[in-house]
């Protein structure tokens, strides 16, 4: 059972838990995090979702998952990172490129500049099951092909300029 800190629109705590898979109330929300991988060669790392995952199976993704009650944003997407790919970063690594409120999320999207050979990630059973490194060209092909998950294809056009300096 996976339980998550609530907090307001403002990001302000709500001082209770809640546990995964149970609807939210109205303006509850939880967190959730992303990380964009990049490389020196301005490449970003992409994994693919297993196929037992109930949504968007056997598509593309970027490395995130949700805050769990007692985490903060950066120690939950430090967890994630490891787990999901086996790179191991520091908080200092990481860059918080942008906030965000869904419909009951506050998202927070987080660039990491890594050079990680693809023999060195470690895949999660049941979470990922590729990984690879590709050019801003080479993702918008995945996306226009629909190989990319929706949700990671909206984040992609959402940062439009930050990607600018890091994705070649």
């Amino acid at each position: 059972m996976e339980l998550w800190d609530l907090y307001d629109k403002e990001r302000k705590p709500l001082g209770k838990t809640h546990i995964r898979g149970v609807p939210l109330d109205r303006g509850e929300y939880h967190l959730v995090v992303f990380v964009w991988t990049f490389n020196s060669l301005g490449q970003v790392l992409m994994t693919k979702r297993s196929a037992e995952k109930q949504s968007y199976a056997g598509l593309w993704e970027h490395t995130g998952g949700s805050v769990q009650a007692g985490e903060t944003s950066l120690e939950a997407i430090l967890r994630e990172l490891c787990e999901e790919t086996g790179i191991y970063a520091t908080a200092e690594e990481l860059h918080l490129a942008e906030s965000y409120r869904r419909s009951n999320d506050i998202c927070d999207i987080y660039f990491l500049k890594k050079d990680v050979p693809l023999e060195e990630i470690r895949l999660q059973p049941g979470e990922t099951c590729d990984a690879k490194w590709v050019t801003r060209a080479q993702l918008e092909e995945m996306i226009a092909r629909g190989e990319v998950a929706r949700p990671d294809a909206q984040r992609y056009r959402q940062l439009g300029s930050k990607l600018k300096d890091l994705l070649k």
